[in-house]
């Protein structure tokens, strides 16, 4: 068998939300979940969230990092290490705890950092397959968004692939707007045999 590789681009918008046309009120969560602020010992949960909602994911084989939990621990190292790291926009959602839990299961994450004075940046917005469609995703974004507004930040950016459907119709829905769109190359394997 001979491998070879092709190149494919795929395509990916730049989005921007306008927190100084549209503020954003503190969201509330679906009966069963908590917020969980960002705390450095929770660093490995935020790593553990994003590995399994990305893994299977388009945005693994664009993006190594997301592709073993390793790649994904060393990530969340990267990102809350920069200057701009912004723990008022980094968050968990949790399931609420069973009585006699010691342990508290973790489904959503989300990470922000400041970009400039007024401008911040949606690092991953990450669900746990078994829990989307719930509003979950929704909730934690506009949390973010809180989080950025009360940091003093007036415009928010992110990055989604297009073909992500449903996540480019969730920021949509919330407000995102479209003002670029790139495209990524990637590496694609092939057997040939």
């Amino acid at each position: 068998m001979l491998d070879t590789a092709n190149f494919q681009y795929i395509k990916r918008y730049q989005m921007v939300y306008d927190l100084g046309r549209r503020p954003v009120e503190h969201p509330a969560l679906p009966v069963g979940f908590v917020w969980a602020p960002w705390s450095p010992i929770l660093l490995n949960v935020h790593a553990e969230v994003k590995y399994r909602s990305f893994c299977n994911e388009r945005d693994a084989d664009l993006f190594p990092s997301f592709s073993t939990l390793d790649n994904c621990k060393r990530l969340m190292d990267t990102i809350v290490s920069r200057t701009g790291f912004l723990p008022a926009a980094t968050w968990l959602i949790g399931l609420t705890p069973q009585p006699n839990s010691r342990r508290r299961e973790y489904c959503a994450t989300i990470q922000g950092l400041q970009h400039a004075p007024d401008t911040g940046g949606i690092q991953n917005v990450a669900v746990l397959p078994g829990f989307r469609r719930r509003g979950l995703g929704e909730a934690i974004v506009r949390k973010a968004l809180f989080g950025f507004q009360q940091s003093g930040i007036r415009k928010v950016v992110l990055h989604v692939t297009a073909e992500n459907h449903t996540a480019v119709q969730l920021y949509l829905r919330i407000g995102f707007q479209t003002i670029q769109t790139v495209y990524k190359e990637t590496m694609v394997q092939e057997d040939l045999e």
